[in-house]
């Protein structure tokens, strides 16, 4: 019987206790303790597993958990003896940033201090003990509410010294999110302030802090060395293109086939790899992001799942104020080709704003590009630091047409207008919208730096059109640049329902007028729909029950901001 999947739930002990859908990735415990590192920084883009795994670490080792074997009963970890003696037996320090996103300086602090205030509540018992003096006693209770920043950045560090006593062992910290707090601090304009708290907090935490067994770090980002680790040389960072811990986080190809048999969804493999796989981490390839694999296992339906789950408020920042040579590869990237740029994996945040690499950098670190690996690419590069990016998937697609219609396009009402005339074929009024647009907007991607002069207008509203199709996803299956007939065309919306003929079969074809030629956009738009037919376009529509009378040719055609839209 297929397990309950519990969505939102980051609780190691409550998934396991419930007996909840659950990926084992315990062999991460072995391999983590086994590489002997003393403080380990993990980036994966965020919803990757890395709250529950933190969670999962905090279950093992906890002397809190002590006695609880049950909780890995049946898991990988559980077959070695070593382990089962090692489980439940270092006090752990187990804290998160990631709700620390706060717009002003002060704010963050506090809340900064509100969890290290929680964190010595957790352990106030051991205080009863005896064995520490009055001077400790103080120094405990000074980390309190309106506690200096002093007293802050040595907290964890005092209360690694009170634990290691208590229990005869050093600790463990975990510190989950670390990043957060920085990403906000950079959006809202206190960056170098929070760098200074930052420093001193992480330096006496995990530098000089004699009372230190190991300690894991996760975030989204690394943040650069020089920002906040200036210190620490004992320090190892991996990241997205390491080659450590690369199914620690995210789900592997035979996961995600395994799990979609156990639910009876046996026959959505192809359509779930096509819309959720494409991470890699190291030279593992086919990842799966588990937000969106879970969501699709309970809801049975593909949506943009993971894109959808935050605002993505940075990165569409920095792409939208980016310069027309970052716009112009976004273009690219939507259109399906892949760009080679410099990628330096240590986040400057203080350089995004003039930097056009260390944008490329965030967005491969979030899990919007991946890297395209090839024996080939590695002896051509010139650097390094130069990779072939692509975006990620289907769905990261679909997050960037939908971020660009919202810079671009006029109000949702208009949108859904547009989509309307689309289906009732109201050509008049698809003509009126769509040069509309181009007047307003397309002007901010014609930069001059475009593989083609000619056919940029082609691209980019062949972007943008499909942008506007995501809507319609519950009526229709879109697809773009697929074969058919005798060619490929640009975009087919194949109707669910066959049968109910309020939603046609669609086919559009994307012209530049070619003044050798066509002299007008009338005959450029002709040649569209010319194509359309001597191509046979229709065959694939038709041969999967769409009703021939009931499928819309239509043709776009371009001169610079010109568009003319014709149908039959």
């Amino acid at each position: 019987m297929a397990k309950v999947i519990s969505i939102g739930n980051q609780s190691f002990e409550s998934i396991r206790k419930d007996n909840c859908f659950y990926i084992d990735k315990t062999s991460f415990i072995k391999e983590w303790w086994e590489n002997k590192d003393n403080v380990t920084l993990i980036t994966r883009p965020r919803r990757f597993g890395k709250t529950l795994n933190m969670s999962m670490l905090e279950c093992f080792f906890s002397n809190k958990y002590k006695d609880r074997g049950d909780l890995f009963e049946g898991l990988e970890i559980w077959n070695d003896e070593k382990y089962r003696k090692l489980q439940g037996t270092y006090p752990v320090i187990f804290l998160s940033f990631a709700g620390i996103k706060q717009v002003k300086y002060n704010e963050t602090v506090i809340k900064i201090k509100d969890e290290l205030i929680r964190i010595y509540n957790e352990y106030d018992y051991i205080m009863k003990s005896g064995i520490y003096n009055t001077n400790e006693k103080m120094q405990y209770q000074s980390v309190c509410v309106g506690m200096s920043d002093t007293v802050a950045q040595e907290a964890l560090k005092n209360l690694s010294n009170y634990l290691s006593r208590y229990y005869g062992k050093k600790v463990i910290i975990l510190l989950d999110e670390y990043d957060t707090p920085m990403q906000e601090a950079y959006v809202n304009g206190y960056w170098e302030e929070l760098v200074a708290f930052t420093r001193s907090l992480f330096n006496s935490t995990f530098k000089t802090n004699p009372y230190l067994e190991r300690a894991i770090m996760t975030g989204i980002t690394r943040v650069s060395k020089e920002s906040i680790f200036s210190d620490l040389n004992n320090l190892v960072v991996v990241t997205t293109t390491s080659n450590q811990y690369e199914t620690a986080f995210g789900f592997t190809e035979e996961e995600v086939f395994n799990s979609l048999d156990e639910q009876g969804l046996s026959d959505k493999k192809d359509i779930v790899k096509t819309w959720y796989d494409g991470f890699t981490f190291g030279d593992k390839k086919d990842i799966y992001n588990p937000w969106s694999i879970i969501n699709f296992l309970k809801f049975k339906s593909l949506k943009t799942y993971w894109a959808d789950s935050s605002s993505n408020g940075l990165i569409n920042s920095l792409v939208q104020k980016g310069s027309p040579y970052i716009k112009t590869m976004i273009e690219n990237l939507i259109s399906g080709e892949k760009i080679n740029v410099i990628v330096d994996e240590q986040i400057v945040f203080s350089e995004l704003d003039y930097s056009e690499d260390a944008v490329w950098s965030l967005m491969l670190a979030s899990g919007y590009l991946k890297v395209v690996s090839s024996e080939e690419l590695n002896l051509i590069r010139e650097s390094d630091n130069e990779y072939e990016l692509a975006l990620t998937n289907r769905e990261i697609l679909f997050m960037f047409r939908k971020m660009i219609l919202r810079w671009f396009s006029p109000a949702k009402h208009e949108t859904n207008e547009f989509i309307r005339a689309l289906i009732s074929s109201d050509i008049e009024s698809m003509n009126e919208y769509m040069n509309d647009v181009a007047f307003n907007t397309f002007s901010s991607f014609d930069s001059g730096k475009h593989n083609s002069e000619r056919k940029a207008p082609e691209n980019f509203f062949h972007g943008f059109v499909l942008g506007l199709m995501v809507d319609q996803t519950e009526n229709y299956i879109i697809t773009s640049n697929r074969e058919s007939g005798y060619g490929r065309y640009d975009i087919m919306l194949e109707p669910i329902d066959k049968t109910n003929e309020k939603y046609p079969g669609i086919i559009i074809e994307f012209k530049v007028i070619n003044p050798r030629k066509e002299s007008s956009l009338e005959e450029t738009v002709a040649v569209a729909l010319k194509q359309i037919e001597e191509k046979n376009y229709d065959a694939e529509l038709i041969k999967r029950g769409v009703k021939e009378e009931n499928i819309h040719h239509y043709g776009f055609a371009f001169k610079g901001k010109e568009v003319l839209i014709d149908g039959r």
